[in-house]
């Protein structure tokens, strides 16, 4: 999908001048930290053959979380390890049931989707939580040397990400599962166990993408924040080359998917198109990946 990025990229910097400044590129890279966040879990999940339809509320609830906690004098340093957690214990409580409970993964996280989401509107008084004050502000809007702390952050969960699926045994055990989950097992490998530890690399870094929304925003809420954002990750994900089946695909190829949508996003605001447009697009996208990794899997059957 690289030339496709490419192409994108040079079809909008003829369609505005403003995509090609260093301060859009710049624009573009924080949005898209997020996604990548996110999305890098997911590849996680989908490699195993599962999915994940609840990381944007785990998401909201971890941001709401991390600023209640910040409006604490004596807690407040806590704020970024109690997302955190809260995002690992999402995670694994999925993974559990998934796993162990032998529920299927797309209605276990489709209630979580919804439960997760109540609770942290429960949670914030179905109010927006605010903090003009928050210890954690600067990973929002602090920058190392002009990179963006977002931007750093999404790089380096890139990079543990590689190194964990391409050079632990972890990341051996889940691209076996995801060839042949029943054959892995044969094999030795302890299956509910990986599938546990995927689920909850998912929900932790979804807590990391909380604490990054909420230090962006210096506020958090339980109804909007984070809706919407699983169908931005998938579509990352599959984008990228990973399969819906599993066993096949690579972190690199989730990045690449996650610039994607970034420059879609932000072209089309530049042209002038309304987000009315954007939802459009963004939904022929998704439709478009799932239609082109089934013509991989056809392709692959065929050879």
């Amino acid at each position: 999908m690289l030339p496709v990025l490419l192409a994108l990229c040079l079809l909008f910097g003829m369609g505005s001048d403003a995509f090609v400044s260093p301060q859009n590129a710049s624009i573009v890279a924080q949005q898209a930290a997020i996604n990548i966040v996110l999305a890098t879990g997911m590849t996680f999940v989908i490699l195993t053959g599962g999915i994940d339809l609840g990381v944007g509320s785990v998401l909201a609830a971890s941001a709401v979380v991390a600023m209640l906690v910040s409006l604490s004098q004596d807690l407040a340093m806590l704020s970024i390890p109690v997302a955190l957690l809260c995002g690992l214990v999402f995670g694994l409580l999925n993974g559990v049931l998934i796993a162990f409970w032998k529920l299927p993964p797309f209605i276990v996280t489709l209630g979580s989707l919804t439960a997760v989401r109540g609770l942290a509107r429960l949670l914030a008084g179905d109010q927006t939580v605010m903090n003009t004050v928050l210890p954690y502000a600067f990973i929002g809007n602090g920058a190392v040397f002009g990179v963006s702390w977002l931007v750093i952050i999404a790089v380096a969960v890139i990079a543990i990400a590689w190194f964990v699926l391409h050079r632990t045994v972890l990341g051996m055990n889940i691209y076996a599962i995801g060839g042949n989950a029943e054959a892995a097992r044969l094999s030795g490998i302890r299956v509910g166990m990986v599938l546990v530890a995927v689920y909850g690399i998912s929900g932790f870094l979804s807590g990391l993408g909380g604490v990054m929304s909420s230090a962006r925003l210096y506020s958090a809420n339980g109804l909007q924040l984070g809706q919407s954002y699983e169908l931005d990750a998938i579509a990352a994900v599959i984008l990228g080359g990973t399969s819906f089946v599993g066993g096949t695909g690579s972190i690199l190829g989730t990045l690449i998917g996650c610039l994607i949508i970034a420059v879609l996003s932000n072209g089309l605001i530049l042209m002038g198109l309304s987000d009315i447009w954007q939802y459009i697009v963004k939904g022929l996208v998704i439709i478009g990946a799932v239609a082109l990794d089934r013509y991989r899997q056809t392709g692959n059957a065929r050879t």
